[in-house]
């Protein structure tokens, strides 16, 4: 399994970026895809989850400014997000997961910052 994000950069609150992972070595179309974040000094947090049905799952502190998608036949998985705040700074990881087994990127760092 393998996941590389990208798309992470400085933007200013208010401002919008579009985050992707690559996913090779699993069959992507058939696994729930998740994004965390992990601001300095603090623990890894959930963002967002999308099931293999496309169902869609968020955190409260990003619901409806994030929007998680995915495309199945390139296997990658998006994060949109919009109105982007200084609380939003983290870096930002794919996580997929087979039972117990957790797999993660190597993450991207966003941050919102005028």
């Amino acid at each position: 399994v393998q996941l590389v994000e990208s798309g992470g950069g400085l933007v200013p609150p208010g401002g919008s970026l579009r985050l992707s992972c690559a996913a090779s070595g699993f069959t992507f179309s058939t696994y729930a895809m998740r994004w965390f974040r992990q601001a300095p000094g603090k623990e890894r947090e959930f963002v967002a989850i999308i099931r293999s049905s496309g169902n869609t799952q968020y955190s409260d502190s990003v619901e409806g400014r994030f929007t998680i998608s995915r495309d199945n036949a390139r296997n990658i998985l998006d994060l949109h997000m919009d109105n982007l705040q200084p609380e939003d700074t983290a870096v930002y990881f794919c996580n997929t997961f087979f039972g117990v087994q957790n797999y993660w990127g190597r993450g991207t760092q966003v941050t919102v910052s005028a």
